[in-house]
């Protein structure tokens, strides 16, 4: 279950999404320059939020993206569902194309009571918390130091 990188940005994107002031548009380029990752590539992934109905999506000068519910009502397993698709939380650890318990690869047993943590963790962590989390100033949302960042709000 490592997340993709396009998971990655996804979750980072939204996070600072919920950072800012409720229905407003932000331009996927404002994004992309904050959490230092290609534009071209987040404004696909912002797209693909937009179509999940995460996100409402706003062409032209005062266009953007804001998200379509509060921070409080958007999980961290909604935004991987939509990244990651539905086999997220099905596939083996080991990649075989059939785990099951009748054909299960070494790992199975070990491995499904961490996979439920995980998943419970996914369903209980909002957009909300780990917008906070970030606003606190103790943790950091990109890998650009937090004097280059500048404040989360912008």
């Amino acid at each position: 279950m490592i997340l993709s990188r396009t998971s990655q940005y996804a979750v980072q994107a939204l996070i600072y999404m919920a950072t800012q002031p409720e229905a407003t548009p932000v331009l996927n380029k404002d994004i992309a320059a904050k959490l230092g990752v290609p534009a071209p590539y987040l404004a696909k992934i912002l797209q693909s939020m937009a179509k999940g109905n995460l996100l409402y999506s706003f062409r032209g000068r005062l266009g953007g993206f804001c998200l379509r519910e509060a921070g409080s009502k958007v999980t961290l397993m909604q935004i991987l569902m939509l990244t990651e698709g539905p086999a997220f939380t099905q596939s083996c650890l080991l990649g075989l194309k059939k785990c099951s318990d009748e054909t299960a690869c070494p790992l199975h047993h070990r491995w499904i009571p961490v996979k439920k943590k995980i998943i419970d963790m996914l369903q209980d962590t909002t957009l909300e918390k780990l917008a906070k989390a970030v606003e606190s100033g103790k943790y950091r949302l990109a890998d650009m130091p937090g004097e280059l960042l500048g404040s989360v709000r912008a």
